[in-house]
């Protein structure tokens, strides 16, 4: 995702000790986005606790020594210095400048933290803020925001209603979240994360299982959730003819079939693009992945080699490996309203939900979010987050890959800037939907759309499969 030209995806960080980062220690209540018809005052209260998560989770990613925060650990990634100096840079523009009316606080870094004027693979040579200075300005901005979060009515401009421009940053701070936890991802060296493992499944599930969803209309996008971004909008009526979509996202051990049974090295199973791209990069299996010589598969996970988890979705994979493998498996990526129906769609009411599961927020219950765990749950592991129609594992756990480019909606307005999606849609992007186990539940809605370059796997994205329906399916 481009959460950097973000002003809006991800993780409630624990008890942080030197050196080593302990997430998922701390009980943070699990709260999402606003709701439809809150009130002033629980916005007020919402904003004030979310602002206070994002916060603790910045710190705990970026409570390393100066040479981890300065170093590019890799060229696709910002130093952590500088996306924690941006964070605060965003923060100030929006709250403080914007709502809170007040002078800029270092107007002369602006250039250096917008992220239209530098490439990341150049920002470790710009003239950034020490580590100590990044932590001195967004703690000072944080206090500034803070008042303007008093002092505004949360009503009025459609800038300050309901609470949206806090909402836009809690967000933005988030997906930066996220973003470090992958360069950390990248990071060599001894693991400076730590979480509890997820849960286990509820029972024995069949990883290939199938839901069919019923042809007709449903409702996509939104007009009416308050911090949804202006790519999420205007809601707008959808008519699908029936097809079938995998209940699990795709999991380690039927891809490593696809692996062993020389999928990345057909070129049946590829587009002639992925095939460049496989070729160019010499890929053959998902990044981190190794394979020794009995056989068994291992995977490098923030610094912990460990064997490959059968049970668990597939990440750090491509586009175009997501789709060589469902062509391999006779089957097809889901088109994003797609996706979106299997996720927001109840047949009971005909009416679209803000979540699989239903209206309420996010829990540990529903959803692997939150970076409670450090990698995603084995299929199954989350049956009370189950859609209408039965699909699991919808939120969290792995980003899913779609086979729709970024484009617009019918109706699309920018808002409040054009960077934040206008720009970007076209090209060769491809749409990922439902968050990972690093994005947080104030950053995620059914309705949250995310894109990318499809050779991208640094990103924890993953992928389910679909097929159109035939006669005998649904009965």
């Amino acid at each position: 995702m481009t959460t950097e030209a973000v002003p809006t995806g991800s993780v409630q960080t624990g008890s942080v000790q030197t050196g080593s980062v302990q997430t998922g220690t701390v009980p943070t209540p699990v709260t999402g986005p606003a709701a439809p018809g809150e009130s002033p005052e629980a916005v007020r209260e919402r904003v004030a606790a979310l602002l206070s998560r994002s916060r603790a989770r910045s710190s705990g990613l970026t409570d390393l020594d100066d040479a981890d925060m300065q170093a590019q650990h890799s060229p696709l990634m910002s130093p952590l210095v500088w996306d924690l100096a941006h964070i605060g840079s965003m923060e100030e523009l929006w709250l403080v400048r914007d709502v809170g009316g007040r002078e800029p606080l270092r107007p002369e870094i602006d250039g250096l933290y917008d992220a239209f004027q530098h490439t990341r693979s150049s920002r470790v040579t710009l003239p950034l803020l020490t580590p100590a200075e990044a932590r001195e300005y967004v703690d000072e901005v944080r206090d500034k925001a803070l008042d303007a979060l008093h002092r505004s009515p949360l009503r009025g401009r459609a800038i300050e209603a309901d609470g949206f421009a806090f909402g836009m940053i809690v967000q933005h701070e988030q997906q930066h979240d996220e973003t470090m936890l992958a360069t950390h991802q990248l990071r060599e060296g001894a693991p400076l994360l730590h979480a509890p493992a997820p849960p286990a499944a509820a029972q024995a599930v069949d990883a290939a299982a199938e839901t069919h969803v019923p042809a007709g209309p449903f409702e996509m996008g939104t007009s009416t959730e308050p911090w949804a971004l202006d790519n999420e909008r205007p809601a707008h009526t959808v008519d699908l003819p029936a097809y079938v979509i995998e209940t699990y996202p795709v999991t380690n051990a039927r891809f490593a079939a696809f692996v062993e049974a020389g999928g990345y090295d057909d070129p049946r199973w590829w587009t002639g693009p992925g095939w460049a791209a496989r070729v160019a990069e010499d890929l053959t299996a998902p990044r981190f992945w190794t394979r020794d010589a009995d056989g068994t598969w291992w995977r490098r996970r923030f610094g912990v080699v460990e064997p490959v988890p059968g049970d668990e979705p597939v990440q750090h994979v491509t586009f175009h490996e997501a789709q060589a493998f469902a062509r391999w498996a006779g089957k097809r990526l889901p088109t994003e309203a797609e996706w979106e129906k299997a996720a927001r769609y109840d047949p009971a009411t005909g009416r679209s939900r803000r979540y699989p599961w239903g209206d309420d927020d996010p829990t540990p219950e529903r959803a692997n979010l939150g970076q409670r765990h450090l990698q995603p749950a084995p299929a199954g592991a989350y049956p009370a987050g189950a859609s209408a129609l039965g699909v699991q594992q919808l939120v969290g756990d792995v980003w899913e890959w779609c086979d729709s480019g970024w484009e617009p909606y019918p109706g699309f307005s920018v808002f409040p800037y054009p960077e934040y999606s206008q720009v970007f849609f076209g090209g060769d992007y491809r749409v990922l939907r439902g968050g990972s186990f690093g994005t947080d539940p104030s950053a995620i809605r059914a309705t949250f759309r995310n894109w990318d370059h499809p050779v991208r796997r640094q990103i924890f994205s993953g992928f389910r499969l679909a097929r159109d329906a035939s006669p005998a399916d649904g009965r």
